[in-house]
């Protein structure tokens, strides 16, 4: 005996979800260890992939109105500071800042974070990125041993304005004595908060006194140009004005400078995004063999849903529904925890090298397509 077509379409519409929760809740262990097991694999594959995007993010806010001028042979190689007049004389640059990289640490060497002797004068106008109430901004103008530190940095050891702070100096040896006269934000969301700016004239004159040639140098210069379109031209300019000198320069626009620095950590990134597709492929097995594990122990019942008139394609649809209802969970499971790891990991110690990590729609969606 067979059920008419009006019959099988009735099953087919109203019995088929309760007979996919009802085969999906048979073995509720085997379940929740399958959501659980693709859960964890799409946290995994969200969070490395927004680890990777952290690492391009501070390239991807770069200006495209500002250049970075520094030693041809190396970073490490400072510039002479009167190099500035000529930089200021190239058409089309319409200003002019450097900055030194600093080095040292706070009370302990694992407290890292980015510390940066600036052209108080000229180095802010040309990141508006950086809010600074303009009270603020006049206490740090006024005071050489000013510094003007990130919102997050502040929160991460609750620095507060006037605090007076103590870096122990490797590069430039020595304790060095600061206060907090400002403390910025960033204009956009993803703008980095964890950055230390102090006065370059401050580190300029101890080294006149402690260390004489080694001050009337900067580590690079900023320049900001009218007509982002010629970078490349006034790059080639820079450069030729200081060919066959004993300091060479180097002039790229800041987001190819940024990604300079990515590029040292290629083979890094590169094999994080293997790994994140690696853990895919894995949990996809899993699942594959757990699902065929499902199937087999159900011949018989598919054998009798046969013979009541149930077609192949209501059959698929069982087992097909089965595994959709528990990859998406499972999916849904893992995008949850991946949105509420990221601030977790900007809190750790990973946030002291990426203090900024996105979680992207597109790594939604690839950890959704994954799962399911």
């Amino acid at each position: 005996m067979s059920f008419s077509t009006s019959t099988r379409e009735s099953w087919s519409t109203v019995k088929i979800l309760k007979l996919i929760s009802r085969n999906a809740l048979r073995h509720s262990l085997r379940t929740l260890l399958t959501i659980l097991g693709v859960a964890i694999a799409v946290t995994a594959f969200c969070v490395i992939r927004s680890t990777v995007d952290a690492w391009y993010l501070q390239s991807e806010e770069a200006a495209p109105d500002r250049l970075i001028t520094r030693n041809a042979v190396s970073l490490i190689f400072d510039l002479p500071l009167a190099y500035r007049e000529k930089l200021a004389s190239v058409p089309g640059v319409t200003g002019v800042s450097w900055s030194n990289w600093f080095g040292g640490h706070y009370v302990d060497p694992k407290n890292f974070f980015p510390k940066f002797a600036v052209d108080h004068l000229t180095y802010f106008a040309m990141y508006p990125e950086f809010v600074i109430s303009p009270e603020q901004w006049d206490a740090f103008v006024k005071e050489r041993d000013a510094v003007i530190v990130g919102r997050r940095l502040a929160d991460r050891f609750g620095w507060q304005l006037g605090d007076r702070i103590t870096i122990m100096g490797d590069i430039y040896p020595g304790d060095w004595e600061f206060v907090i006269r400002g403390i910025y934000t960033g204009r956009k969301e993803t703008t980095d908060e964890s950055s230390w700016f102090f006065r370059f004239d401050y580190l300029d004159e101890r080294m006149k006194v402690e260390m004489p040639g080694r001050d009337g140098n900067v580590g690079s210069f900023v320049l900001q140009i009218a007509d982002p379109s010629q970078a490349a031209q006034i790059s080639e300019e820079v450069d030729a004005l200081f060919k066959n000198s004993l300091a060479e320069t180097k002039t790229e626009t800041e987001e190819a400078f940024v990604l300079s620095f990515v590029a040292m950590s290629g083979q890094i990134i590169l094999g994080l995004k293997i790994i994140s597709f690696l853990v895919i492929g894995v949990i996809m097995l899993v699942m594959a063999n757990t699902m065929a594990m499902s199937a087999r122990e159900r011949v018989n019942e598919y054998a009798l849903l046969k013979t009541l008139g149930f077609r192949p394609f209501h059959l698929i649809g069982l087992v097909f529904g089965e595994s959709v209802a528990i990859a998406a969970l499972g999916g849904a499971l893992g995008i949850a925890l991946s949105i509420l790891m990221i601030p977790v990991l900007e809190g750790s110690p990973m946030g002291d090298f990426l203090p900024k990590i996105p979680m992207r729609e597109l790594t939604i969606i690839l950890g959704a397509t994954s799962a399911l």
